[in-house]
């Protein structure tokens, strides 16, 4: 059996708090970091550059950028000109325009070529279903029927070496996420988690307003943890 600590993962790192937290949690639990980022030609452009830093930071073995173009399809604010939602009182409510079709799914791939190609027995990812705003990808049920994708449609899967899906803030809230993280020592400050990140004087601040702003802010609040990054206004 291979040992515990030898095990390798496929970390996907999108620059934001969950994912940070996510592969810091993989990494207390002994997991190799072999992590990704996916330029899908997302608006927030900086948050690969975000994804770069956590990934050295954690110590990851290592760090590619994988590049597939979902701008080409739009559908999305955060893939076409439609202008991101800001201030929504009803977070909860619906699918929201920021959803990205089958993004996640698209993602999950990748990483599932990745698993094949390194021999990783693990695809770590950091969705969360609880205080999230509305992605049908970002349920557990969808994560139980890409394991059966994993399974039934690769040569791993074929073989009996499927890599397991790991979402360890799944059923976390934002501030059960903040206050983990800060326990393992996620770098918080060098994370991106909006949607419309705006460039001052050659650094990128959180809008404070867009649904992924008011989600994280929330986390901290509600975590009792100051927010280590920046806000336009602050």
């Amino acid at each position: 059996m291979t040992h515990m600590a030898n095990r390798a993962s496929i970390v996907l790192l999108s620059g934001g708090m969950d994912s940070a937290t996510a592969a810091a949690i993989a990494k207390a639990d002994r997991w190799k970091l072999h992590a990704i980022a996916i330029d899908y030609d997302q608006r927030a452009r900086a948050e690969l550059e975000a994804a770069r830093r956590v990934a050295a930071f954690l110590g990851a073995e290592s760090f590619r950028i994988l590049t597939v173009d979902l701008r080409a399809l739009g559908g999305s604010a955060l893939t076409d000109d439609i202008d991101v939602p800001k201030d929504r009182a009803d977070m909860g409510s619906g699918i929201p325009v920021t959803y990205v079709p089958a993004r996640n799914t698209v993602l999950l791939s990748l990483a599932l070529a990745a698993a094949e190609t390194t021999g990783a027995e693990a695809i770590v990812i950091g969705v969360n279903a609880l205080d999230y705003s509305g992605y049908p990808d970002c349920r557990p049920a969808f994560l139980e029927a890409f394991e059966q994708v994993a399974a039934t449609g690769t040569k791993q899967g074929i073989e009996g070496r499927a890599p397991e899906i790991l979402a360890p803030l799944v059923d976390m809230t934002k501030a059960d996420i903040v206050t983990r993280g800060t326990e393992l020592g996620v770098p918080f400050e060098h994370t991106l988690s909006c949607y419309d990140p705006v460039e001052e004087a050659n650094a990128w601040l959180h809008c404070g307003r867009c649904d992924a702003c008011r989600l994280r802010r929330k986390g901290f609040d509600e975590a009792g943890i100051e927010d280590p990054t920046p806000y336009v206004g602050d």
